[in-house]
């Protein structure tokens, strides 16, 4: 395969600029002739939205550990490392799809298009510091916002079925007085549920670079918009490839399945005061699984020497976020406070004494 057979762009038909996917018309714009296209339109064109660059069929070895590339667009050198699957030259901005990457066995089967644009998750980074008088000025700064980037992360989906019985130990207590005399009683139960559920759509973070606490509280993610997999939908954005494979990120999906299925039957189960499970026999097994890319806002920014998140979920909105406080703004605060706390309660003194209170 040669260099610039693995590096693939969109160029605009009418002009042959870049096109960039835009999530709020949901097609690709030209910034240069103000041409939009669908999916349709860009398929008659041989660029990197084509059929044939979207195969997903293992037919040939493929090798990810090059990483270096260059650029269609003005040739220069774009470096890479193994995970990344789309990126962009610091020359001249054009979108780098990294073909190797994305195709045959690293293929995704489908997407979830960005709905959000940059300038949302923008807004949402700056709200994490307002009110917050705390953080410190130079963290939300334009040097920190336009560090904020749109990646698609892989995931694998799981449809999985969970089978098997619990046993229990209950109690119920119940307890009355009768004149003065309180009494209690506590009766004990054997409680046995058995059945089976079927979950469908577990996700788990296919990068080790994504930890999955917070990938997971960026959930739920839409599955209705998941669409067919397709290289243009890169266009503007970053993109990783899986290095979790099925059957380890199987493990993650088999212990979201069981503790919803345990807490579903122990649920089921009311009026005890306790329940402690004597034996569990639930297991779980792979219905289906998919290797998708699902959109992400992401920046980290390091100040003094601590890594600080901020993600926002490309598809609803929904982000979360750490931020730093500013230890000299907090000692400044803690004293006016201090002071202006004494000075009120010295003239209340005061008051009360000229008052005869005190």
């Amino acid at each position: 395969m040669g260099v610039n057979e693995a590096v693939l762009d969109n160029k605009c038909p009418n002009c042959g600029a870049v096109l960039k996917f835009n999530p709020q018309l949901g097609k690709w714009s030209c910034d240069y002739c103000d041409s939009v296209f669908t999916l349709e339109e860009l398929q008659k064109h041989n660029n990197a939205s084509s059929v044939k660059n979207n195969i997903k069929e293992n037919t040939e070895e493929v090798d990810i550990s090059k990483n270096s590339y260059h650029c269609n667009n003005c040739g220069a050198e774009i470096i890479a490392d193994e995970q990344t699957a789309a990126t962009f030259c610091v020359y001249c901005g054009n979108t780098a799809i990294l073909k190797s990457k994305l195709s045959y066995q690293f293929a995704p089967s489908r997407i979830i298009p960005f709905k959000t644009e940059k300038k949302q998750a923008v807004e949402a980074f700056k709200k994490l510091s307002k009110g917050k008088p705390l953080v410190p000025r130079d963290f939300v700064s334009e040097k920190n916002i336009e560090k904020i980037r749109g990646i698609y992360i892989p995931f694998w989906l799981y449809d999985v079925k969970v089978e098997g019985s619990l046993d229990c130990d209950a109690q119920k207590v119940d307890s009355w007085t009768v004149g003065d005399t309180h009494y209690t009683k506590t009766s004990t139960y054997k409680l046995y549920r058995t059945g089976s559920m079927e979950f469908y759509g577990v996700p788990v973070d296919g990068s080790t670079r994504f930890a999955n606490d917070i990938m997971n509280t960026l959930e739920p993610f839409k599955y209705e918009d998941l669409t067919e997999y397709n290289h243009a939908y890169l266009s503007g954005f970053y993109a990783e490839k899986y290095d979790v494979d099925s059957d380890t990120a199987f493990e993650d999906a088999k212990k979201r399945s069981l503790e919803s299925a345990k807490e579903t039957m122990m649920n089921d189960s009311i009026g005890y005061t306790s329940k402690v499970i004597t034996q569990n026999t639930l297991a779980p097994s792979i219905i289906k699984k998919e290797y998708i890319l699902l959109p992400v806002w992401m920046v980290n920014i390091k100040y003094k020497n601590e890594m600080y998140l901020f993600a926002m979920n490309g598809q609803t909105g929904e982000f979360i976020g750490n931020i730093p406080l500013d230890k000299t703004k907090a000692v400044v605060y803690g004293v006016i406070i201090f002071v202006v706390s004494a000075l009120i309660c010295v003239l209340v003194s005061y008051v009360m004494f000229m008052y005869g209170v005190i």
